[in-house]
């Protein structure tokens, strides 16, 4: 069973994951995970960041360090991992890394309801989605291989692997799907269904 998290922002476990290694101000959180380029897997802004910096805060997870000044900028308040934080962290992590969970995708919604579409319509869109799923793939493929040419050891891609995995088993899904949205029984049975 999933567990209730006090905060359960995805965006809150990166900040949890990333206070691990080190204290750090929210804006050098922000910059580790755009380098990281987990923003492509969290979505957030730099007003998001900062309220779930104040709900880790505020729940015990992290606290202040310090209050640092450098150079120019303003006052930026450092913050590191507290136990609780650390035990909420290993918790969460293992709950998602073990347990499988509906995301409710949008494709689903939009799979559900296609039908409304004519199934000439439907093959076109569903074209367009395959050449678009051809290209992410590829631009995934292009990414992983330039960066472990580069001596990045494969755990540090195992996101983006994971991503061309789903990515490619939506491309042959789609494919198959255009396939039966081609056959004459499906064509006649939604022109009946429909009165068209």
């Amino acid at each position: 069973m999933v567990k209730r998290r006090k905060v359960g922002n995805p965006l809150a476990l990166a900040v949890l994951a990333w206070l691990v290694l080190e204290p750090m101000h929210p804006y050098e959180l922000g910059r580790r995970l755009k380098e990281s380029e987990q923003d492509r897997n969290i979505k957030y802004n730099r007003g998001s960041l900062y309220m779930v910096v104040k709900q880790l805060a505020k729940a015990g997870f992290i606290a202040e360090q310090e209050t640092v000044r450098d150079t120019q900028r303003p006052e930026r308040t450092v913050y590191a991992l507290t136990e609780e934080g650390r035990t909420e962290l290993y918790d969460w992590l293992s709950e998602l890394v073990a347990q499988p969970r509906h995301e409710y995708p949008h494709f689903g919604v939009a799979l559900s309801l296609m039908v409304v579409l004519s199934p000439d319509e439907t093959v076109r869109l569903l074209g367009t989605r395959l050449t678009a799923l051809a290209g992410e793939i590829d631009e995934i493929r292009g990414r992983v291989d330039a960066a472990t040419a580069q001596g990045v050891e494969w755990v540090f891609l195992v996101e983006e692997r994971y991503r061309a995995a789903l990515l490619d088993a939506e491309h042959r899904f789609v494919a198959e799907l255009i396939e039966a949205m081609r056959h004459p029984d499906y064509i006649r049975k939604w022109q009946e269904m429909l009165g068209s």
